[in-house]
C-alpha cells in the first residue's frame, strides 16, 4: 500500500504579496532616514511620552538628534547607525524573568537584552510608561553612554512607579 503525504502549501494573495512589497520597499529607501515603529499606548502614557519628547537632549552619545520616520512624539533617534527611543511600548516578556539583566544608569533602570543582529535594547523599569532605547550593532562601543545622555528626560518626564 502506498502512503500519499500531504504538503500544505501556503499561497500569497496579491493583497499580501502587495504589502510585502511595500513594506521591503520601505525599509530600503533610497535615503538614509532611520525608521521606527511608533508605539500605540492608551492617553495617558502618551501624554507622559510627549512630555518625554519635549525635555530629550539635542545630543546623545556625541550624535546630532535625528528622528525616526514616521515622525512621532513617540519616538526619536540619534546619529547614523541611528540610537532610537521609543516611548510607550509594551512591557516586555523577559521582565518577568528573575535571571534577567539590568543595569541602572543615573537612577533609572533599563532591562537589558541583547539582540541576535549585535545590537542592544534597553528597556526601562519601575518607570508609569515604558521607554526603549535600541543601540545598533555599530554603536554599541561606546557602552552606556547613550543611557547616560538620556536618563536626565526619563527621570524628569517619566514619574517612577509601575506602567499599567
Amino acid at each position: 500500500m502506498n502512503s500519499i503525504r500531504h504538503r500544505r502549501r501556503t499561497v500569497l494573495g496579491l493583497p499580501v504579496l502587495a504589502a510585502a512589497l511595500i513594506t521591503a520597499t520601505g525599509c530600503s529607501s533610497a535615503d538614509d532616514s532611520a525608521r521606527a515603529a511608533v508605539p500605540g499606548p492608551g492617553a495617558k502614557v502618551t501624554k507622559l511620552c510627549q512630555n518625554l519628547d519635549k525635555v530629550l537632549p539635542s545630543r546623545a552619545d556625541g550624535q546630532d538628534r535625528r528622528d525616526p520616520e514616521p515622525a512621532s512624539a513617540l519616538t526619536a533617534g540619534w546619529g547614523d547607525p541611528a540610537i532610537i527611543l521609543r516611548c510607550g511600548v509594551r512591557r516586555p516578556a523577559e521582565m518577568s524573568n528573575p535571571e534577567a539583566d539590568g543595569v541602572e544608569v543615573d537612577g533609572v533602570g533599563w532591562l537589558l537584552q541583547k539582540r541576535q543582529d549585535g545590537s542592544f535594547r534597553f528597556t526601562t523599569t519601575l518607570r508609569t510608561a515604558y521607554v526603549e532605547v535600541t543601540i545598533p550593532k555599530g554603536r554599541t562601543g561606546n557602552g552606556m553612554a547613550p543611557l547616560v545622555d538620556l536618563a536626565p528626560a526619563v527621570k524628569k518626564a517619566i514619574p517612577e512607579g509601575i506602567a499599567s
